[in-house]
């Protein structure tokens, strides 16, 4: 059978899948609409249907090659869409596809929602463009040059919703545009701002892997383990924070910011230093509270309230990287501050900026790495802006820290 053939029938498989459980969900909601019944017994799942299909049973040398050959032609949205529909087959594509696919530090691409909370690329960053909604105050992060280049084509990655609160303000973000509450499984995270609009914070729904970062605790759901890892309930957890100077009198020209990473160590960019970078939402975390559980022969109450403090037993990532803006330079002819954007941003405002890494002489850090500009923001067009970032960055970070900048800052500028 030729490849294309392949591919197509990998798409009619998962068109069958789709079909058979949107029956199976119309049959539930006209059972659930008359008194209480008996349920009847459950249909074989889609897992355990296509788990007895011919390609459930492919040698592992032809299916790892099938697997290569997708991952290598399908390089852009939306034609990439295809190496997640290998990935959906059954149990045994899914964790070859795992294997196959690298993370966009190693490839420079995004393919499953987990991609957003991983590193950026080191050598080029990933280009997007965050779109602004007026009317609905939602912002939405395409992966793209700009809507102009990109078209239909564009891939939504994130969004975010402004809510504007008594004393604070609070963007919600989501992997889709239409729905933003926390019980949802597309809910990633929010950016909390203080009432003047000089301090933000940047929550995660999931705890990180290092287990260092410290939790509001404002979930009240206890999770009782014994002999199964729990699940962790989604929270608020501290990753970055966010400082804005104040500029009252107005004498201090743009806007300075700060970013304190407090996931990210020092070390990343230090010459051989890495970045966390989480495989699979929660499960890090889940195989380190199982461990918690029966810790000294006993098993323990946990709640996201005990995520509040720091357990030393963790190994320490050491200085937090902290960001700071660049600082743009006075053009005399134009009158204006200006930042080599390469082109990227087109439109003057006080929302663009630049970031790169402050840190001391004493750190060891590359000269190289210093000069790298690791996420830039700026405007192009009436309510279009566009946003690159690189490793150490992940997506998910870069659009919250581009968030901030949306925020009225009456004591900033």
């Amino acid at each position: 059978m030729p490849f294309k053939g392949i591919v197509r029938e990998l798409k009619g498989i998962r068109g069958n899948i789709e079909n058979k459980s949107r029956r199976r969900d119309e049959r539930k909601c006209v059972l659930g609409r008359g008194t209480s019944h008996i349920a009847p017994e459950m249909s074989p799942s889609p897992c355990s249907w296509i788990q007895q299909s011919r390609w459930a049973n492919l040698p592992p040398e032809l299916l790892i090659d099938i697997l290569r050959r997708v991952e290598a032609r399908e390089t852009l949205w939306p034609a990439r869409r295809d190496v997640v529909a290998c990935a959906a087959v059954c149990r045994t594509w899914r964790e070859m596809t795992k294997e196959v696919v690298r993370t966009p530090e190693q490839c420079g691409l995004l393919t499953f929602p987990m991609s957003l909370k991983q590193p950026g690329p080191r050598d080029s960053p990933i280009q997007c463009f965050i779109k602004r909604e007026r009317a609905t105050s939602t912002y939405q992060l395409y992966l793209g040059l700009s809507p102009v280049l990109s078209g239909d084509g564009s891939k939504l990655l994130l969004a975010a919703r402004k809510i504007r609160r008594a004393t604070n303000t609070d963007f919600l973000i989501s992997l889709v545009a239409d729905d933003f509450s926390r019980a949802s499984d597309t809910y990633v995270g929010k950016l909390r701002s203080n009432f003047l609009g000089t301090k933000f914070v940047i929550y995660d729904s999931q705890p990180p892997c290092d287990f260092t970062i410290q939790s509001n605790g404002r979930s009240h759901r206890k999770i009782f383990s014994k002999k199964v890892p729990p699940r962790v309930p989604v929270g608020n957890h501290n990753v970055a924070t966010i400082s804005y100077e104040l500029n009252i009198l107005r004498t201090r020209g743009p806007r300075r910011m700060k970013c304190t990473m407090h996931l990210i160590p020092v070390s990343a960019i230090q010459e051989g230093g890495t970045a966390p970078t989480p495989a699979t939402f929660g499960d890090c975390l889940d195989e380190k509270l199982f461990l918690l559980s029966d810790m000294n022969g006993k098993n323990q109450e946990l709640s996201s309230t005990c995520l509040a403090e720091p357990l030393d037993s963790i190994s320490n990532t050491g200085d937090p990287l902290v960001l700071k803006n660049k600082a743009p330079r006075w053009h005399e002819q134009l009158q204006c501050w200006c930042l080599n954007f390469k082109g990227r941003v087109t439109v003057a405002s006080v929302k663009n900026f630049q970031l790169v890494a402050a840190v001391d002489a004493s750190q060891n850090v590359p000269a190289a790495e210093l000069e790298k500009v690791i996420l830039q923001f700026g405007k192009i067009g009436k309510d279009i802006f566009t946003m690159d970032y690189r490793y150490p960055l992940s997506a998910f970070q870069a659009f919250a820290i581009c968030l901030s900048s949306f925020d009225t800052k009456p004591a900033c500028e």
